[in-house]
């Protein structure tokens, strides 16, 4: 009795590729339903119904349906979508349902908008816009950060709402990354180029520090103040801060004046003591700035009356007993002064006659007096042969401390003595000793590195008696030795070229590394690099320490396009709260000037400190060194401790030295030289002294020495040397000899050990082993060859092409902040990167440190570690490597190890 009511419409549907839909319809109550699709009706045929009964009412429930395909959809043109519709039938009438429309999915492949990569400072907005490809039915957006979805639910600060595109409110360093904008509907999904957002960070400087103290300390000097870039510090290519990091100022520092005594006043009065008294005050002119007071006293006093005015007390028959008295004090003060100098010279005769064994006295009265003695020679028992101790042989520098017995025989040997040339062929010896049976010795003159031993050197360590040279053959022998050439520099040169090189100082530790690229083409330079080893016209001042080698490269006029490495090698344990490290360079006019402090932020050149060597990046040849300041006690300088040995002129005597150098190459190369000069042999592997400016000196002794076969002269087992003479030494060594004889001939080992201790500091025990009669030339002393010069890729451990590509990567920001900045942080470079900021290309200038501090190892693999923790994708490196294989150049590092 009621029109039929739909229960179930059809819905619009799509057809996804050629996949028929389905469309249904029921109604109650319903005699029958029919669909009709475009106008048209369907044929009875292609209608599924379904017949039920509701059990609430009791009327028939009739469901139909009919399927509709792509090709029907595809070949209906109208004017609208295709679409259906639904008539149901009952006894009152029929009811029309909604219309279905019918459509085909699809979607197109590109967008029509891509989002674009952006570069913003940090808080600033970001807009990324995203149009989606054409589609039915319409495509939903979404977007991904470095392939995770964005939920701008979770994170108030992001925006996805907005026709499809992503809005960043307040950009932050987090937010930097690759965005990409995902289309999708029923058909598929479809992905846009990927967006690179960086957000950057421009530099800003910190505050300037407080102004240092007036570096000079008596009239005009300068101070300065620095700051950093790191308020903050640039991130992602950000901007390096504009201007200085560093400003100086000129200053004054007021000189001290000395305090000095105004002339005395009158005598007084005479007193009652019979004394009177004069004054003067320290005010001609008063201390002034730190000037010293004036030294003696500020008042004087003495008796008026000459004791006049005394003996007019006694009366007149004493003064006769006084006078006897005073004669008989008198008598007995002469005859005791008699008695004692008779036993005093007793006793130095008989300790004169126990000691003539050793051939020389060394007289120390300073027990007595307190004052410095000379020492006498004496003609040594009959049948001694003339012994040339080695233990004489003073140290290369001047005042040095030493100690040790001198033989002579005959008052010839006297003479000869005299000769510089025979300490081989030291000049200018003068000779004290000091308390406790120390010999100080200094020398104006020092033999220099020889690549090979002359013809003049005297044979130590064989038997032959020095005795037996006639009078007539001393001159001729002592003018060979004078004619020993020596040399004031370690030199080597190369000519190089535009593919750059490496110049080495064999043995030192001191390079030079010219890159590929920095001599124009078509061009060659005669480039040398040399070590001074005279003494230095760099003196420091103060406690401050030469640190290294002065090295000179050359020429000066000469200026490349991309900076150079020098590396120099140092002997101070790097810290940076203990020491204050600074490279100085000497001008034209023999003055020295400083470039830079190790630690300060410039542009100008860079220095980057290893544990045991410098290397500095410059682009103009000249004299360079290092100057180590020390800040505090804890500052350490790093010696090293060698022993060598050899036979003396008397068969029976074996001399043992004990250097300390700093411990760099060099200075044990030259060490080493002079002693195969000598005939010295190596005896105990050198060890590491940590020597502190706490100011307590060195002590140097021999222990444990076999007593019923090997004697030491009594009071020289044990020498100290003042921290002055250790500190503030020039870069010559410093060493102690020490005299052993043996009792008999048969005793051919040696053993003992040699304690090297800085009073409340570190200690050294080097245990001695050793066959005296072995010979040994010292060959293990020195490093492998290594040539001396090397032009071309093959100076290099980085391939030029791997080079190229890691210079290619890195020079260009990376939206994850993988540019050249983190190269250099993943190399240990962390500091004054706006060096590097003003190359023009940065990671070839990183390389080329890489290549100083690794070229005796050439690590590559550590640096393609780097690589890939940085990010990158090794296996680009690895196969530029296998392309490399066959290369020549490539073949020459891997056959070096690399």
């Amino acid at each position: 009795g009621t029109l039929p009511h739909f229960m179930e419409e059809p819905d619009d549907a799509y057809i996804i590729k050629s996949n028929p839909i389905v469309l249904r319809c029921k109604a109650m109550p319903a005699m029958q339903i029919f669909f009709k699709c475009n106008g048209e009706w369907v044929h009875q045929n292609e209608h599924v119904s379904e017949e039920s009964m509701d059990e609430t009412t009791g009327l028939k429930v009739r469901e139909v349906f009919i399927n509709v395909t792509r090709q029907q959809v595809e070949d209906f043109h109208g004017p609208e979508d295709y679409w259906c519709q639904c008539v149901a039938w009952s006894h009152l009438g029929t009811s029309k349902s909604r219309k279905a429309s019918v459509r085909i999915a699809y979607l197109r492949k590109n967008f029509e908008q891509d989002p674009q990569g952006k570069e913003v400072p940090i808080e600033g907005m970001i807009v990324l816009h995203c149009r989606p490809p054409e589609g039915v039915p319409a495509a939903e957006v979404e977007w991904l950060k470095n392939e995770e979805p964005i939920d701008s639910n979770l994170d108030e600060n992001i925006d996805t709402r907005a026709d499809h595109n992503l809005i960043i409110r307040q950009a932050r360093l987090s937010d930097s990354g690759n965005y990409t904008c995902m289309a999708a509907n029923i058909v598929a999904k479809r992905r846009s180029m990927s967006a690179t957002v960086v957000v950057y960070v421009n530099g800003g400087w910190s505050s300037w520090t407080e102004w240092s103290n007036c570096n000079a300390r008596c009239g005009r000097g300068w101070q300065k103040r620095s700051r950093t870039c790191t308020n903050p510090a640039p991130l992602n290519g950000g901007a390096f801060c504009e201007g200085m990091s560093v400003q100086k100022i000129t200053c004054t520092s007021l000189c001290p004046v000395d305090g000095n005594w105004e002339v005395w006043s009158e005598w007084s009065v005479c007193s009652p003591e019979c004394e009177h008294l004069r004054v003067r005050e320290c005010i001609a002119p008063p201390p002034r700035n730190g000037g010293k007071y004036c030294e003696g006293l500020s008042q004087e006093s003495e008796n008026c009356t000459e004791g006049l005015l005394l003996l007019t007390w006694y009366p007149l028959f004493l003064l006769s007993d006084i006078e006897t008295a005073s004669d008989i004090a008198l008598y007995s003060g002469l005859g005791a002064a008699v008695i004692a100098v008779a036993v005093l010279v007793v006793a130095v005769t008989l300790y004169r006659r126990s000691q003539s064994e050793y051939g020389v006295d060394v007289i120390d009265s300073s027990a007595l007096t307190g004052g410095f003695q000379t020492f006498n020679f004496k003609t040594v028992r009959q049948g001694n042969s003339l012994l040339l101790n080695s233990s004489m042989q003073p140290d290369l520098t001047v005042s040095r401390t030493y100690s040790g017995p001198i033989c002579l025989q005959d008052p010839m040997d006297k003479e000869l003595m005299t000769e510089s040339s025979l300490f081989n062929p030291l000049s200018d010896i003068k000779v004290k000793v000091q308390s406790s049976f120390m010999v100080s010795l200094g020398v104006t003159e020092r033999a220099e590195y020889h690549g090979k031993a002359h013809s003049g050197t005297f044979p130590h360590g064989n038997n032959r008696a020095f005795g037996t040279i006639q009078a007539r053959n001393k001159a001729t022998y002592i003018q060979n030795l004078s004619s020993i050439s020596t040399t004031s520099e370690l030199k080597t040169t190369a000519v190089f070229g535009h593919l750059g090189g490496r110049l080495v100082v064999p043995n030192t530790g001191v390079s030079l590394l010219i890159p590929h690229g920095a001599i124009p083409e078509e061009s060659s330079w005669e480039i040398y690099l040399a070590i001074t080893q005279k003494e230095s016209s760099l003196q420091p001042e103060g406690t401050d320490v030469l640190l290294g080698p002065e090295v000179t490269c050359g020429p000066s006029d000469l200026s490349v396009s991309t900076p150079f490495a020098l590396t120099i090698p140092h002997c101070a344990e790097v810290n940076s709260e203990h020491w204050n490290i600074h490279l100085k360079k000497r001008t034209q006019q023999g003055k020295w000037e400083e470039v830079m402090s190790v630690e300060e932020e410039t542009t100008s050149c860079y220095c980057l400190l290893d544990p045991y060597a410098c290397h500095i990046l410059l682009n103009s040849f000249g004299t360079y060194a290092l100057i180590g300041e020390p800040i505090s006690d804890c500052a350490v300088r790093q010696l090293k401790v060698a022993v060598f040995g050899c036979l003396s002129c008397n068969s029976l005597d074996y001399n043992l030295r004990v250097y300390c150098m700093d411990n760099t190459p060099c200075a044990f190369q030259e060490v080493v030289s002079d002693e195969k000069l000598q005939g010295g042999q190596l005896l105990e592997e050198p060890k590491l002294l940590h020597f502190k400016g706490n100011t307590f000196s060195l002590q140097i002794s021999v222990l444990d020495i076999p007593p019923f076969l090997w004697r030491i002269k009594p009071f020289t087992a044990c020498q100290e040397v003042p921290f002055s003479r250790v500190w503030c030494s020039s870069q010559k060594p410093l060493h102690c000899a020490f005299s052993l004889e043996r009792y008999t001939p048969a005793t051919t080992q040696l053993s003992c050990k040699i304690c090297v201790r800085q009073v409340k500091g570190h200690e050294q025990i080097l245990q001695i082993q050793t066959s005296i009669l072995e010979v040994n030339f010292l060959a293990k002393c020195f490093d492998s060859f290594n040539f001396p010069a090397q032009m071309g890729p093959k100076a290099f451990k980085i391939p030029y092409s791997i080079r190229q590509r890691i210079c290619a990567t890195f020079d260009t920001p990376n939206a994850k902040g993988k540019d050249w900045q983190m190269l250099a942080q993943k190399n240990s470079i962390n500091r004054n990167l706006s060096y590097f900021a003003t190359q023009s290309s940065p990671s070839a200038v990183i390389l080329d440190l890489w290549e100083a501090r690794h070229q005796h190892d050439g690590d590559l693999d550590s640096l393609a570690c780097a690589l890939e923790e940085i990010g990158r994708t090794h296996s680009k490196i690895s196969d530029v490597t296998e392309t490399e294989i066959e290369e020549p150049d490539f073949n020459y590092s891997r056959q070096n190890g690399l």
